[in-house]
């Protein structure tokens, strides 16, 4: 998959547009139906998206997301998309639907088909939707995929409500819907080390601050070196300092500082709390691994 940040001609694409944060359960429909006509036409596919989200245009600040860029990358490239289109969004968001459509999508992708999901819009004032492309389908030559809304026991897959779920610490239905488990990685890095005084050494991360923030308590995980145990939060009863992720990983006693640590959360097991002593704390952990 070739990424571009500029615009330029690349003709008779099948195009996917959207966000794409979290490229979640719905997103992954729309961006396969423009992989799938692509295929079935001889063309390439593309996905048209921006280098970061209009809210930062709009109010001045970013949403928390879901998966950090190079990690969204990725996994829009498994999907098996030829070229992922990062544009800017502020150069073009005084544009209406017309302009958008005409003078970016039509003048640079002439775009065989388009993919977008039920509810996307775009253009000034969001002026643009479902109903205007395929109104114009006909006009500019392409076809045009509504794809449905998603649905997880009856409610509709989006990457807001993913992030409401991972926010309450809803962690097993935020994984429902994304298709995946919400994780992050990192550098190990030294703590204060007195996880290794009461039996349970781990190994920290520095919480990425773009990523929504989950709840600050204790989880289920699973890592590159195995299952664990894993405690996000300011560790009260150490009086830790900042923020911070630390990793158990059961059955695993090798040093990994400075080596890449990956960290999937399965399910959330409690909040994080303040204990009367190092002893409390140790009993405590004992009792969560139970429900790894």
């Amino acid at each position: 998959m070739q990424i571009i940040t500029e615009l330029s001609k690349n003709q008779n694409l099948s195009i996917a547009l959207g966000f794409f944060d979290g490229v979640h359960l719905g997103h992954k429909t729309v961006i396969k139906s423009a992989v799938e006509y692509a295929h079935q036409n001889n063309c390439k596919s593309a996905v048209i998206t921006f280098k970061d989200h209009p809210n930062c245009f709009f109010y001045g600040k970013s949403p928390k997301y879901i998966l950090p860029k190079k990690v969204k990358e990725l996994k829009i490239e498994e999907l098996g998309i030829d070229f992922l289109y990062e544009l800017d969004f502020e150069s073009i968001s005084g544009l209406t639907a017309s302009e958008y459509l005409k003078d970016i999508l039509i003048k640079y992708f002439s775009p065989c088909a388009i993919s977008t999901g039920w509810n996307h819009n775009f253009g000034y004032k969001k002026s643009g939707n479902a109903e205007f492309l395929r109104n114009n389908s006909n006009k500019f030559g392409y076809k045009y995929f509504e794809l449905p809304p998603q649905k997880i026991n009856n409610e509709i897959i989006s990457s807001s409500v993913i992030r409401k779920n991972l926010s309450q610490g809803n962690i097993e239905k935020a994984n429902l819907m994304l298709g995946y488990k919400f994780s992050t990685s990192g550098e190990v890095i030294k703590g204060k080390q007195i996880g290794r005084t009461i039996g349970f050494k781990t190994a920290n991360l520095i919480y990425p601050d773009e990523l929504i923030e989950l709840p600050h308590g204790v989880y289920s995980v699973q890592t590159n070196y195995g299952k664990g145990i894993a405690n996000f939060g300011t560790r009260p009863t150490v009086k830790g300092e900042g923020t911070i992720l630390e990793t158990h990983i059961l059955d695993f006693d090798k040093n990994i500082y400075g080596e890449k640590l990956f960290v999937e959360f399965n399910k959330m097991i409690r909040v994080e709390k303040k204990f009367n002593s190092l002893d409390a704390l140790k009993n405590q952990i004992q009792k969560d691994i139970k429900y790894i």
